[in-house]
């Protein structure tokens, strides 16, 4: 018994040495004295330049807002619009076939045949097969059937170009083979 109380008596006396004073209240007043004796180095922000607006001086061109320059960009842009329109009024005018509605990238050659010596393509949309003639019309863009042969069908399709002209331009369907 008694060597457990000399135990006791030496832990106690072990965690009462423990609770004295710490070097803690010595790094507590050296931080404080940090944050006193540092101070942000910001510059100050310039002040904004003044703008001063120029006045509009010349007077011998024509005037960027005139009524004058509209009608003439007015003039010259409705005469591009009646050469080019000239190429795809008469797509306007006709009624579109159902093949028109869908955009060629969604259509695939898929075969041919031949019917009273024409070649017909055989033309895969959603999965539903149709027929196509020479003359017939395919995708968004006016794109009329000129050429069927066995591995391809050939278009002729209206597009606008950059600069908002109508140009033609070849389109292809290539025939299209199953992996199995």
């Amino acid at each position: 018994m008694k060597v457990l109380r000399i135990a006791a008596v030496g832990a106690l006396g072990l965690l009462l040495g423990a609770c004295g004073p710490s070097g803690e209240d010595d790094l507590r007043n050296w931080i404080v004295e940090e944050r006193n004796q540092t101070r942000p180095k910001v510059a100050p922000i310039p002040a904004p330049k003044q703008f001063v607006p120029e006045k509009y001086a010349d007077t011998s061109a024509t005037e960027p807002f005139s009524s004058v320059k509209l009608t003439q960009a007015l003039k010259r842009e409705s005469s591009q619009a009646v050469t080019n329109g000239a190429l795809v009024a008469p797509e306007l005018a006709r009624r579109k076939e159902p093949l028109e509605s869908f955009p060629l990238d969604t259509m695939s050659l898929v075969g041919n045949l031949s019917k009273s010596g024409q070649p017909v393509a055989l033309v895969r949309v959603d999965n539903l097969l149709y027929q196509v003639r020479s003359g017939n019309y395919l995708g968004q863009n006016y794109g009329k059937v000129t050429k069927i042969t066995e591995t391809q069908v050939t278009l002729r399709e209206i597009v606008q170009d950059a600069a908002g002209e109508w140009i033609e331009r070849v389109a292809t369907l290539e025939l299209q083979e199953r992996a199995r």
